[in-house]
């Protein structure tokens, strides 16, 4: 299967590692979260280095479908997160920012954090990050903020699979020792069924406190229940 350089029709997903590689700045990390705006659970972040080559000679094989991980379904998300972690060129950090610390923070600066994490795992060093969405400015180096990253670059679309897989297999992890909240099924989201949960039985030690919903049945819960589980 030949090597494929754009995707999302005639966008070129490489289009900003190459103008960045032409200033001499091959060493590019994509950076994207997952998790910012669930009831329950961490932020994760992801900053991931992809082959410079690659922005020439397209993607391999095992990377064909890569896209933004909102885009596709579980099952794709797997299988590219299994393929990056497969592909030995691919250097990656992950960051995770647990709930208890979003309340103490806020999920901005939670996220910042996180992708701080992500980005310092990263061995050797990104020479430039490019961000998925606002700049973040609390990133030592030089970064560039693109709105909507993920569909427009291959090495955010990267960052993406991986924060959203990770998160994702947390949040199924969560759901084994609190299975009245069907964590597996929202992944932590505002849904009817997880509001219902969390109004039959008050958060537990992974809710967001600080988010307006679960801070609203606190109030409401009789103190026995409202008490970390």
């Amino acid at each position: 299967m030949p090597r494929r350089i754009a995707h999302n029709g005639p966008v070129d997903c490489f289009q900003f590692e190459r103008e960045h590689h032409a200033r001499g700045l091959t060493r590019l990390a994509g950076v994207d979260e997952a998790g910012r705006g669930p009831l329950a659970g961490p932020v994760v972040a992801a900053a991931v280095v992809l082959p410079a080559e690659w922005a020439e000679t397209g993607l391999p094989e095992p990377l064909q479908r890569l896209n933004d991980s909102k885009q596709l379904t579980e099952k794709i998300r797997e299988e590219l997160f299994a393929a990056i972690h497969a592909e030995t060129e691919i250097h990656f950090g992950i960051g995770i920012i647990e709930a208890t610390v979003i309340d103490e923070i806020n999920i901005l600066q939670a996220t910042h954090r996180a992708m701080n994490t992500a980005l310092a795992q990263l061995s050797p060093p990104a020479a430039h990050a490019l961000v998925d969405g606002l700049r973040v400015p609390t990133i030592a180096i030089p970064q560039t903020a693109i709105v909507k990253g993920d569909q427009k670059s291959f090495s955010i679309a990267a960052a993406s699979i991986l924060a959203k897989v990770t998160r994702d297999r947390l949040m199924r992890k969560h759901a084994t020792r609190w299975p009245e909240y069907f964590f597996e099924k929202h992944k932590g989201y505002g849904t009817a069924a997880h509001l219902a949960a969390l109004e039959q039985h008050g958060p537990c030690a992974i809710h967001r406190r600080s988010f307006a919903p679960v801070r609203a049945v606190v109030r409401c819960v009789e103190p026995s229940r409202s008490q970390v589980r």
